[in-house]
């Protein structure tokens, strides 16, 4: 992945290696289905993954999301104990690349049903001109068309690919990985396999509506350029047309050099920018600043890497709030 390695502190003790060697067996001998209470157990890396699990899994599953509410997936870290937990699950769900933590743990996990959402789609770059200098993004563009994209199940863009990993805002990329995690959990569950068989082709309709609610809602777009601080949404730029300017690149914590500051500037004004985006859990001082600086409207767009309350929203319900934000910045109403 086109990531920068996090520092992190993944402590492998005597106890935990052994932790994971238990567990290891005890999976083994109860197969799926292993909960105390007869469900499925899966592991989910991140909110977006998590998400799929239980949309698919629903009453039949008990989906353990690695990263808790409102923490940044990147730092995260995982203590031996929940290393040695993670042998435990009947199902990994996970992105490979995006959280080296869990990349770690689920290679010494020993847990062999595993989900890549990355071996399920395409991986693409984004958030890199042709100078190499992170936040650029070219001009976006449908190129997959009415018909998405073929299914890519088997073929591994995981380790090797460097690619921009939020393949969840686009509708339909996330709806090819909701197909495969699906036949995953058939895999793990075969007794419950019509069920969940049913349950994707439900999420992977709701995902098309999804996708068809963004092409109507910026169908009447008078501009098509939005500046954002986190170069997340390149995927959903090229679904829809758009052309994301972000001020730092794929890594949500690098710094934007003053040269691409003036940048961004001139692509602002060249472009009748109106708005500048940032994150709802990050800070908005950059954008603040990008903002002021050129007397423009600042609002928040959501990557959905995580969800502080999710009692009160989904993935659904924030991605039509981060499309209510771009017909407003767009002039799209």
């Amino acid at each position: 992945m086109n990531i920068r390695p996090r520092p992190r502190r993944l402590i492998r003790t005597g106890a935990a290696l052994s932790a994971l060697g238990l567990a290891s067996l005890s999976l083994a001998a109860c197969g799926s289905g292993s909960g105390d209470n007869g469900k499925v157990k899966v592991a989910a890396s991140f909110y977006p993954m998590a998400y799929l699990a239980q949309q698919i899994g629903g009453d039949h599953v008990e989906v353990q999301n690695l990263t808790k509410p409102g923490t940044e997936p990147h730092d995260l870290e995982l203590s031996p104990k929940q290393t040695g937990e993670l042998s435990e699950a009947d199902l990994i769900v996970y992105l490979k690349g995006l959280q080296p933590a869990v990349d770690e743990a689920v290679d010494q996990s020993g847990v062999k049903n595993t989900a890549d959402a990355a071996s399920f789609t395409t991986l693409e770059k984004h958030g890199t001109d042709v100078h190499g200098e992170e936040g650029h993004e070219e001009h976006g563009h449908d190129e997959h068309g009415e018909k998405g994209h073929e299914e890519h199940e088997g073929h591994d863009h995981g380790e090797d690919a460097a690619g921009d990993p939020h393949i969840w805002l686009d509708p339909m990329r996330y709806a090819e990985v909701a197909e495969g995690v699906g036949k995953k959990l058939q895999k793990a569950d075969p007794d419950h396999k019509d069920e969940y068989k049913k349950n994707t082709e439900k999420l992977v309709s709701r995902l098309k509506g999804l996708d068809k609610d963004f092409k109507d809602g910026l169908k009447k777009k008078k501009s098509d350029t939005f500046i954002t601080t986190h170069a997340a949404f390149g995927y959903l730029a090229e679904r829809y047309g758009l052309h994301e300017e972000a001020v730092s690149g794929i890594d949500p914590e690098s710094e934007p050099s003053g040269a691409r500051m003036k940048e961004l500037h001139k692509v602002a004004k060249k472009d009748d920018v109106d708005t500048v985006f940032f994150e709802n859990t990050a800070s908005d001082k950059t954008a603040k600043t990008l903002a002021g600086d050129l007397r423009l409207k600042t609002s928040v767009l959501s990557p959905i890497e995580t969800i502080k309350d999710p009692k009160k929203d989904d993935y659904f319900s924030v991605m039509h709030q981060n499309l209510t934000a771009l017909q407003t910045a767009l002039d799209a109403q």
